[in-house]
Formats: structure tokens, C-alpha cells, sequence
């Protein structure tokens, strides 16, 4: 997965950006940023993004005066993909993946957005890669104009950062089908069991997102426009496609799973094959072999000097007999 060339220290607990609406982007500092004096610039919009647990982001939605459901959603331990209007805004909530060096590819975390007209507050627990990309591309200048135009770049974004995630499993899949063919049935199951793992992780998050991102393309909201919609509706298909791939690489882990387990029961089943030609090929000579161990009056050549060469040498021949009949019958 690739690191993110953004350090996540420079994320600060808030960082807010005013946008003119015309593709210009002016970054404000934390005293113009205080929710009390902040408006939007005409015909632009505000992009407050805040840290979730910093002392101060509890003082700042406040002093927004933002509806209390939007607040408790913005804010909430737990999140899934969804979409959710309410009133003339909506309440979006998606996942992407863990920019941080050492991330598991499917650590999603979350970012929580209250989107309306002249208006973007985000809240974040952890750095969150589109985020990152977002104000990397404002910061160079490359600015959404309107809510709906900020919305579909961010889950463009987000779609584009799970990728490579994708590309890397499909690629580990391969290095595993290529060792079963090499090692065959000792192929190591931890790496095939993280791979599944892994798949699962990211496509549970998948297909709520597709779902999220459709419901909001289908929204009769005044500030997405008919290319936001599009655009949403572009990311939507990236995400389906993500998920089919996902399906695809949890279907070739299990595959391989069960390959492995069919050539383990296979080598099983041959050295039982074995096991049991052999018990039975000795089972007629122990037969022999204690009938002649009786002590009982009447044994053949029991006073014969030549007698247990010649019991040898019949139970030599009985073996050969039985071995070329089981050679015959094709069980060897």
C-alpha cells in the first residue's frame, strides 16, 4: 500500500479553507476559522475540518449551531457508510484506507462530513488518505467549487487510495497459486489465511459504501449539481468494482484453501492405501506364522532340519503371489 507523502503531525485539529467558488481556495488560520465569525465568501463555501476528541471541536460545533443529530453523528464512536439527508444537508459518512506507514490495508478509517449549501464541517479520528490528498491538491491549488463538487472528488479519492490495496491481494493471490504449484499441499496457510482475512476486512465496507454513494446521487439537494452527480455516480462504480475484485480474491483464497486440503487428503489417502496393502500382505504370513508357532504335537516338519527354511521360503512366495495380485487389481 502506498504511504501517504503528507505527515499526519500536520494535520492539525482544525484546518479550514474558504472557497470563492470559482476554483480559488484561501486556507485560514486558526483565529479566522472560530465558528462565531466564520461565513461563508459569496457564492463559495467552508471547508472546516476537524479533529474528533480535541478540546476544542466540541466548543466549535457548538458555536456553529449545528443541528444536534448532525452533531452526535459527526461525533459518533462508531460509524458505517451511509448517507442520510436531513433538511437541506446531508449527513455522509465514508471509509477509506489507513495512509500511516505499517497500516493493515483493511484498518478503514472513517471520515464524517455535514455537507449543505455554503457549507463542509468534517470530523476525523485518524488521518484519512483522501483527506489528505484533498488538501494536498487545494493547497496546490486545485480546488472543488461547490459542496457537491467537494463531495464527488473525495470519493474519487477515496476509491483511487483502496486500490492499490486491491491491486497488492490480487498480487499476493497470484504468489500464492504459484507456490501451490511449486510446494503443493505445504504451501504455509498463515499467509492465505491473512489474505482472506484482509478481503473480508476491506468488502465489508465496500458494498455500504457503493450503497451510500448512489443513495446521494439519487438526492434532490440544491447544491449537487448534474456533473457532481455524475462524478458520485463514477466513484460509486469504482467502489463495485473494488468490491467484485475483493469477492474474486476471497473466492481465489478459498479456492486455493480448498486445493490444499484436497492434496493433504489425497497424501492421506495414499499412505492409508499403503499402510493397508501392507497389514494386508502380512496379515496371511501372520496367519502362517502362528499356526507354525503352536506348540502343539503334530507340526510338520517339527523334526525336519530343513523346516523353517521351507516355511520361510513358502511365505516368501505367498508375499509375491499377494503383491503381484494387489499390482494386478491395481491398488498399487
Amino acid at each position: 500500500m502506498a504511504e501517504q507523502n503528507f505527515p499526519a503531525a500536520d494535520l492539525k485539529p482544525l484546518i479550514a479553507f474558504a472557497f470563492d467558488g470559482k476554483g480559488g481556495a484561501r486556507e485560514l488560520s486558526e483565529k479566522e476559522a472560530d465558528a462565531d465569525d466564520l461565513a461563508p465568501p459569496a457564492g463559495g463555501f467552508i471547508w472546516a475540518h476537524l479533529k474528533r476528541g480535541a478540546p476544542a471541536t466540541s466548543q466549535w460545533l457548538a458555536d456553529c449551531k449545528l443541528d444536534e443529530f448532525v452533531v452526535d453523528a459527526l461525533v459518533a464512536s462508531e460509524t458505517r457508510p451511509r448517507s442520510t439527508v436531513h433538511g437541506e444537508g446531508a449527513l455522509i459518512n465514508l471509509r477509506g484506507v489507513n495512509p500511516a506507514p505499517g497500516a493493515d490495508p483493511d484498518d478503514l478509517v472513517a471520515v464524517r462530513l455535514w455537507v449543505e449549501d455554503g457549507w463542509v464541517v468534517g470530523v476525523w479520528v485518524e488521518p484519512i488518505g483522501g483527506v489528505v490528498d484533498l488538501i494536498e491538491a487545494v493547497r496546490r491549488g486545485h480546488s472543488p467549487k461547490s459542496p457537491g463538487d467537494f463531495v464527488a472528488r473525495l470519493a474519487l479519492r477515496l476509491a483511487d487510495r483502496a486500490d492499490p490495496a486491491t491491486v497488492e491481494l490480487n498480487e499476493r493471490v497470484d504468489a500464492l497459486e504459484e507456490e501451490l504449484i511449486r510446494s503443493g499441499p505445504n504451501l504455509s496457510r498463515g499467509e492465505l489465511a491473512d489474505v482472506r482475512q484482509t478481503a473480508i476486512g476491506l468488502r465489508r465496507f465496500m458494498f455500504p459504501q457503493r450503497d451510500a454513494l448512489i443513495a446521494l446521487q439519487d438526492e434532490e439537494l440544491p447544491w449537487l449539481k448534474d456533473d457532481d452527480r455524475s462524478r458520485i455516480r463514477e466513484a460509486a462504480d469504482r467502489v463495485t468494482r473494488l468490491a467484485e475484485e475483493l469477492d474474486a480474491i476471497r473466492d481465489r483464497a478459498e479456492v486455493i484453501h480448498d486445493q490444499i486440503m484436497d492434496e493433504r487428503a489425497e497424501q492421506m489417502n495414499r499412505r492409508m492405501l499403503v499402510l493397508s496393502i501392507v497389514a494386508a500382505i502380512f496379515l496371511p504370513l501372520s496367519l502362517v506364522s502362528g499356526i507354525f508357532g503352536m506348540n502343539v504335537a503334530g507340526m510338520p516338519w517339527l523334526e525336519d532340519a530343513s523346516g523353517f527354511w521351507i516355511v520361510c521360503g513358502s511365505m516368501a512366495v505367498l508375499a509375491v503371489v499377494l503383491y503381484f495380485t494387489f499390482k494386478w487389481l491395481k491398488m498399487l
